[in-house]
């Protein structure tokens, strides 16, 4: 079974270890997530687990997801994800699945989506500077700057190239944390403190990973 859960961040705090180390840890409510489909390559053409999580009240829910989370036998739940694993194994609707799945996991990724920060200009978007406060400079303080010479076919192009820094939405976007070292698996209350921030505000939801990708350093760490 793939070793992924669904959780919320609880928030940030500092863990410490017996010599006095001070570890800045975000805390999260890792599970627990129950299976709600079982998916095979002999049906679906490919092997996966459909996880759901928290459960949320009917009147909330939609009659597709009642009814679907009913045929595992557990109540609707207000999110589902879908993992993919090599072999499905002896896993079952309505299996449960805990914090416990991390006791010997030493590094994990952690998938979020930011803080949505709206429409924003250049300079709160991209760190520009800005032109000049002086004198001489009229209404064009937070200004991104000529984006002539950076269009298509050395500015003589009808519009500007793809990627270039200019205002727009930031934030609310998914990002990915890799490799964020585990410093406590708490089973009886479902937490796990991981070292360091992860995206997102207080209770929004993230998908918890065994790391897939370690440098050197860490997948010597792992190994011990």
């Amino acid at each position: 079974m793939s070793k992924t859960l669904l959780g919320r961040k609880i928030g940030m705090s500092r863990y410490f270890l017996e010599d006095g180390t001070n570890i800045p840890v975000t805390i999260v409510e890792a599970g627990p997530c129950v299976v709600t489909q079982v998916k095979t390559q002999e049906v679906e053409g490919y092997d996966a687990l459909q996880i759901g999580f928290e459960d949320v009240r009917p009147g909330r829910a939609t009659m597709p997801i009642i009814g679907h989370d009913a045929k595992a036998g557990t109540a609707p739940k207000r999110f589902h994800r879908e993992v993919r694993v090599d072999d499905v194994g002896d896993s079952e609707p309505g299996q449960t699945i805990d914090v416990s799945i991390f006791d010997d996991v030493k590094f994990v990724d952690v998938v979020g989506t930011n803080k949505g920060k709206g429409f924003q200009g250049g300079m709160k978007r991209h760190n520009f500077k800005g032109l000049e406060a002086s004198h001489g400079v009229k209404r064009a303080h937070r200004r991104p700057g000529s984006i002539n010479g950076h269009a298509t076919n050395l500015g003589t192009g009808p519009k500007p190239k793809k990627g270039k820094r200019m205002p727009g939405q930031m934030g609310n976007k998914q990002i990915t944390c890799r490799s964020l070292p585990v410093i406590k698996v708490d089973g009886e209350r479902n937490l796990l403190l991981v070292k360091g921030s992860i995206p997102g505000p207080n209770s929004g939801m993230v998908i918890i990973r065994e790391a897939k990708r370690l440098n050197r350093k860490k997948t010597t760490a792992a190994s011990k």
